[in-house]
Parts: structure tokens; sequence; C-alpha cells
């Protein structure tokens, strides 16, 4: 019975969804960890708000202000119509701009609490003694890895964009490849920073994410399912980092010999 839970993809997937949402416990739980949280936490907060003042502030001084004024009802419609694009438009942008900018910003941070996530998680510590240059030279090989991943994703949906114009089912077929290439994206994101610790390859983090897809599909569910929630933006990339080195560490346990066949 326990196998056949083990192996339900279903099961699995709901898994792996709930671990960005009860990673928040556990980053309450060991507030040693919060100092990584903090400095990225006020930077997006900061990205996060000038993209939507800007937003809104294009829309009104310069959109809305070409839209036709008049005292007829249907001008009115019009006006708020305006407003109402403005709104989903802006939405949009900052969803996709805050994915990418608030992740290449707060990534040598996420590395650092990946690192000692996992620490508390197994107890095994990191032997190399803290230092600036280390620090220094860690950050430009996490932003650097960032940037190309960040820049194959833009590219990728800017390259499916024009499903969009095809007849019928375009905007249909596109849809659902934004959503998987972003689920995607997701797990590869922030369960990157641990297969990279590892030094796993391409290859072989392919062939990880393969092998656990259903868990690993859920749990990047979870993860854009937060992104989706109004002002949980700012808290979705420490509690996305803490629950993939999570679960990489629970799949890791669960996988070894006389490991669990449940996660913790």
């Amino acid at each position: 019975m326990a196998n056949l839970l083990r192996n339900n993809p279903l099961t699995n997937f709901a898994r792996g969804f709930f671990y960005p949402f009860n990673s928040t416990r556990f980053l309450l739980h060991h507030p040693a960890l919060l100092k990584y949280v903090a400095i990225p936490f006020l930077i997006n907060l900061v990205v996060f708000s000038s993209a939507v003042f800007l937003g809104f502030d294009f829309f009104n001084d310069v959109v809305i202000h070409y839209v036709p004024r008049g005292e007829a009802w249907y001008w009115a419609i019009l006006y708020y119509f305006a407003w109402l694009v403005a709104v989903l438009v802006t939405a949009v942008v900052v969803f996709f701009s805050f994915t990418v900018v608030g992740n290449l910003v707060a990534s040598p941070f996420n590395d650092l609490l990946s690192e000692r996530t996992e620490e508390m998680l197994t107890g095994q510590k990191h032997d190399e003694p803290f230092s600036f240059a280390a620090f220094w030279k860690d950050t430009l090989r996490v932003v650097g890895v960032e940037v190309k991943k960040m820049g194959l994703f833009v590219l990728v949906m800017v390259m499916i964009l024009p499903l969009n114009l095809l007849p019928g089912f375009g905007s249909i077929i596109y849809s659902v490849l934004a959503f998987v290439l972003t689920v995607f994206f997701l797990v590869v994101e922030y369960l990157g920073y641990v297969m990279a610790r590892k030094r796993l390859d391409f290859r072989q983090q392919r062939r990880y994410v393969l092998g656990r897809l259903a868990t690993l599909a859920g749990f990047g569910t979870g993860v854009l399912a937060l992104l989706a929630i109004p002002f949980l933006q700012f808290f979705c990339i420490p509690v996305g980092v803490v629950g993939a080195t999570r679960l990489w560490c629970d799949l890791e346990s669960r996988d070894a010999p006389g490991g669990s066949s449940t996660p913790s």
C-alpha cells in the first residue's frame, strides 16, 4: 500500500504542490535563516512597487489620456474598460518582471539560503569558512547562471508568442505551452541551487527531474500559485528556495536504501 501511494502520480503531485506553502512554517521556526531573506526581500519590494507604480502611471498619463471622453454612457464604459486592460497588462508585466528580476537580484542570497537550509535538515555543515572573496566569486557564478536561465526562459516565451495569431486553437496551445514551460522553469530555478551544489551536469539534472516528474511538477505549480496571489510574491522566492531544498532532502532520504516512503 505504501509503495502504491508512493508511485501514484496524483499523490506525488499533491505532495509536491504543498511544499512551497508549508515551507513558510519551516522558515518561521528557524529565524537564523531570515537574515538571508531580508536583503533580497527589501530589494524586490522596491522592484515590485516601482513596476506597479510605473505601469499605472504609464497608462494614466499616456494611454488613458488619449481615450476620448464624453458624457454618453458608452464613453464611461470605454474609459473603465481601458483601466481594466491597464490593470491586467500591468499584472502580467509585473508577474514576469518580478519572476525574472526578483530571482536574479536574490540569487546569491538564495544560494546561501538553500545551503543553510540543507545544513539544518541533514546536520552536515559546510566546511569552507565564510569570506567576502569567496562570496563575491560565488555571486558572480550564480548571477551568471541566472542570466543564462532567465534569458533562455524569456527567449522561449517570446518564440511561442506568435501561436496566439493562429486561428482557432492558437491561444489555447500557447496558454498550455506557457504554463508547462513556466512550471518547468520554476522547478529548474529553485531546485537549481541544490543541483549546482551537488555538481550535477545538465544531463543529470534532466534525468533527476524526469525521474520525479509528478512531484516536481506539483512543486512548480505550487510556486506558480503563490506567484499568482497578490502581495505573496514578496515571500515566494525564499519560500520556493526553502521548499525546493526540503523537497530535495526528503526525496534523497526516501530514495536511499531503507529510506522512508513518505517525505517529511
